[in-house]
C-alpha cells in the first residue's frame, strides 16, 4: 500500500482527504496523511515528507526545490500530483532527472482515454461563476435573504448581453472564456503584450485591442489570463485601474501580483468601479486584516480554488498506479 501525503498551506488538503475516502479505488490502494499548515523550512519539510511515495500539492506555496527532492528518497520513482496545468514551485527538470513524475490537472489528455473529467475545465467554470456572481449580485442577495432583511431586493442585476468583455491574455484559457462570452451575446476585446491581430482574429468573435489602455477604457468586464513572470508583475497598474468605467467589473483568477492590489483596493473603496471578483491575491491565504475583506458587496472573493479538480487528481494517481500516467508536467 502506497503512502500519500497531501501538503498545502490551507484546508484544501483536509477536504481532499475527505473526498478521497469516497473513492473506493484509492481507498483500497493508498493510505493518506494531510498536512494543511505551512512549512517553509526545508529541514522540516524533508522530515515531514520523506516517508511518502506520492505527494499531492496545490498551487506554488510548498517549494519542491532540487535540494528538497534530493532528500525524499521514497519519491524515486514515484509521483508528485499537483493541481492546475503548471506549478512553478516544483523543480520539474530536477524531478525528471531523478525519475520523479509530476502530474497536473486541467490538461489535455489523449482522446482514447476513458476519463470523463478531462472534458471539463474547472477554471473556466469558476471564472464564469465569479463573473455571474458579481454582475448579478448573487452573494449579496443570498446574504440579505438569509438575514431576513425586510427589503426583498437590494440590487439590480447586470445583463451580459451586449456588454463588452475585455480579455487580457488570449491563450488556451482566454480562448475558452471567449467561447462562453459569445453564448451570452457579448462583444469581446483581447490584448496582451505579445498578442497579434492575426491571432486575435483567429478566435471567433474576438476583436484585437491595439493597447491595454484601449481595452480597459472600452470594456464592461475585464478578465485577466496571464502567467506571472518578472515581465508581467504589476501588469495592471494604478493608472490602468483608473481607466476602467465606473460600471466595470474586474476579474482575476490568474495570479495576484499581476495587479497592483493596493490600487485595486483603492478604486473599490472609492466606488470608481462597480466591483471585482478575485480568486488570487498577492499574499495567500489572504491576511485577516487585509482591506479586500472590508470592501463589502463590491468584491466577491474565493480562496484560490478555481483549478481545484479532485476528480482529475484521483485519475492521475490511479493511472500512475496502473502504469499509465496521465497529464504529466515532467
Amino acid at each position: 500500500m502506497a503512502n500519500v501525503a497531501f501538503t498545502s498551506t490551507d484546508q484544501w488538503s483536509t477536504a481532499t482527504v475527505a473526498s478521497a475516502s469516497g473513492s473506493q479505488t484509492l481507498l483500497s490502494l493508498l493510505s493518506f496523511d494531510s498536512f494543511p499548515e505551512t512549512l517553509h523550512d526545508e529541514d522540516a519539510l524533508a522530515d515531514r515528507l520523506h516517508p511518502y511515495e506520492i505527494i499531492c500539492t496545490m498551487r506554488e506555496r510548498t517549494k519542491f526545490t532540487a535540494s528538497l527532492l534530493n532528500r525524499l528518497p521514497n519519491l524515486k520513482p514515484r509521483l508528485i500530483a499537483t493541481t492546475g496545468p503548471y506549478n512553478r514551485g516544483i523543480d520539474s527538470v530536477h524531478a525528471k532527472s531523478k525519475g520523479i513524475l509530476v502530474s497536473g490537472t486541467n490538461r489535455d489528455i489523449p482522446s482514447s482515454a476513458t476519463s470523463v473529467a478531462h472534458k471539463g475545465d474547472p477554471t473556466l467554470e469558476h471564472i464564469w461563476a465569479l463573473i455571474l456572481s458579481a454582475t448579478r449580485h448573487i452573494v449579496q442577495e443570498d446574504r440579505n435573504i438569509k438575514s431576513c432583511s425586510p427589503q426583498w431586493q437590494h440590487s439590480i442585476p447586470t445583463s451580459l448581453a451586449g456588454k463588452t468583455l475585455g480579455l487580457i491574455g488570449l491563450g488556451r484559457l482566454g480562448t475558452k472564456v471567449a467561447e462562453i462570452a459569445r453564448l451570452f451575446h457579448m462583444s469581446i476585446l483581447a490584448w496582451s503584450p505579445n498578442l497579434t491581430p492575426s491571432r486575435a482574429s483567429s478566435v471567433p468573435g474576438v476583436t484585437y485591442s491595439p493597447s491595454k489602455e484601449h481595452l480597459l477604457k472600452h470594456s464592461d468586464i475585464v478578465s485577466i489570463h496571464m502567467i506571472l513572470s518578472p515581465s508581467t508583475q504589476d501588469l495592471i497598474t494604478a493608472p490602468d485601474l483608473e481607466l476602467l468605467r465606473p460600471t466595470a467589473y474586474f476579474i482575476n483568477t490568474s495570479r495576484g501580483p499581476l495587479v497592483n492590489e493596493e490600487a485595486l483596493v483603492k478604486v473599490l473603496q472609492e466606488g470608481k468601479i462597480a466591483g471585482a471578483a478575485l480568486d488570487v491575491y498577492c499574499v495567500e491565504p489572504l491576511p485577516l486584516d487585509h482591506p479586500l475583506r472590508k470592501c463589502g458587496d463590491r468584491v466577491t472573493l474565493s480562496p484560490h480554488n478555481a483549478y481545484v479538480f479532485w476528480g482529475e487528481t484521483v485519475e492521475n494517481i490511479v493511472a500512475y498506479l496502473e502504469g499509465k500516467p496521465l497529464r504529466l508536467l515532467a
